[in-house]
């Protein structure tokens, strides 16, 4: 009897720290959800309805989130680039708003970034493939170079005959990817409060490193993984990116100026990908950090200064 006290009491105070837990996480994901929802306008176009933001002035600069994103993922990746430009993000087909049509092939996602520009009476615009966004870019460039004034792809997911990008293969990320493929929202959310390490490994960051960041840097990397959230809003377009299996573009006939930038320690093993294809670019540029992994932890200076630098020669 004098055992079954103390039991009984921790089963208590476990049982009401996960009431606590569970309560806290209605309390946010009902915000992330509400900002997630209200903050992207659904455009009417030619290929289909279009979800997409907006944010700053000056040169149009379509910006194309990676797997998990959205349009909102699109915002906060824009903002390294500074002001002067006028960021036009998308959510690519089944993220957030943006439905997944019959043929969600990466020409019609091509062809459906073409008509928001259209939509938005934007002639010519920069173009940025972030990862997973970076085939549809790719796409676009190729198929309406006149819309491109300049390509830009930040660590992208691209063909290289290795086939090696992907998820890390630890044991961590791969119980990370099962909960995204199941789009559980709590233990994801869950898993961004007491496994930390675990999700910024998943999202191709030594944890490490990202925990010697500094503290707005790490705050950074705290949105990015909130901008996962809600999964089961994002869930058709993780599958899209899922089933996706890349071949060769005919790279030789690429007509844009093209900057691709990636990172030694990228755990997604984007580097052989993006090698290969500065390779086989004419004239593109290839810039490599030596740190910063999937997310370019601590490199937004870098990568600002190397973008700014190319769009002022390229574009003069």
């Amino acid at each position: 009897m004098a055992v079954r006290k103390p039991v009984q009491a921790l089963a208590m105070a476990a049982a009401a720290a996960s009431a606590l837990t569970y309560v806290r996480y209605r309390r946010d994901i009902a915000d992330i959800r509400a900002a997630a929802l209200r903050g992207g306008t659904i455009a009417a176009t030619a290929a289909g309805p279009v979800e997409y933001a907006e944010a700053g002035q000056g040169a149009p600069l379509l910006l194309i989130h990676g797997a998990g994103g959205g349009y909102d993922q699109g915002l906060l990746i824009g903002r390294m680039f500074g002001e002067g430009y006028h960021i036009i993000a998308p959510s690519r087909f089944g993220y957030l708003r943006t439905p997944a049509p019959e043929d969600a092939s990466l020409v019609a996602q091509a062809e459906a970034h073409a008509a928001l520009l259209d939509h938005l009476a934007i002639g010519e615009a920069i173009v940025v493939g972030v990862s997973a966004g970076a085939p549809s870019a790719i796409e676009l460039a190729l198929r309406h170079p006149d819309r491109v004034s300049a390509l830009i792809l930040l660590v992208p997911r691209t063909y290289d005959p290795s086939q090696s990008v992907g998820v890390d293969d630890s044991a961590s990320s791969q119980v990370v990817l099962r909960l995204i493929e199941a789009s559980s929202d709590f233990l994801f959310w869950l898993g961004t409060k007491v496994a930390r390490g675990s999700v910024i490994r998943f999202l191709g960051v030594r944890p490490e490193l990202e925990a010697s960041a500094s503290d707005a840097e790490r705050a950074r990397v705290t949105e990015v993984m909130r901008s996962i959230l809600p999964l089961s809003e994002r869930v058709g377009g993780l599958a899209l990116d899922s089933r996706l299996e890349l071949s060769a573009w005919p790279l030789e006939e690429m007509r844009v100026p093209v900057l691709i930038v990636s990172a030694k320690d990228d755990l997604f093993k984007t580097l052989p990908g993006a090698r290969f294809t500065a390779e086989h670019i004419p004239d593109a540029e290839m810039r490599i950090l030596e740190s910063g992994g999937h997310l370019m932890v601590g490199q937004g200076a870098q990568v600002k200064a190397w973008t700014e630098d190319f769009l002022r020669r390229r574009l003069s």
